[in-house]
């Protein structure tokens, strides 16, 4: 089972994520932007706020993405 294990976010919505396999991978959120619950996140600076919890990314209004989706829909970073 994959969980974040750290996480960044960045100016154009994406996330870089650490997996607890040691991957580094980058999701983006705006595909949500207009979907129910994830319409903050629209907002850059509470994109921003987030805390890891339970191996996840979630928003102080408990928006959050399962981690195994995160996973499943970045795509990996690799070191040039």
């Amino acid at each position: 089972m994959h969980r974040v294990l750290s996480a960044t976010a960045n100016n154009d919505f994406t996330l870089e994520l650490t997996f607890n396999d040691g991957s580094v991978r980058l999701f983006d959120t705006k595909p949500f932007h207009d979907k129910g619950i994830f319409t903050d996140l629209k907002d850059l600076d509470y994109f921003k706020d987030f805390e890891i919890i339970y191996g996840t990314v979630q928003w102080k209004n408990e928006q959050d993405f399962a981690p195994e989706p995160l996973y499943i829909e970045s795509v990996e970073l690799v070191e040039v």
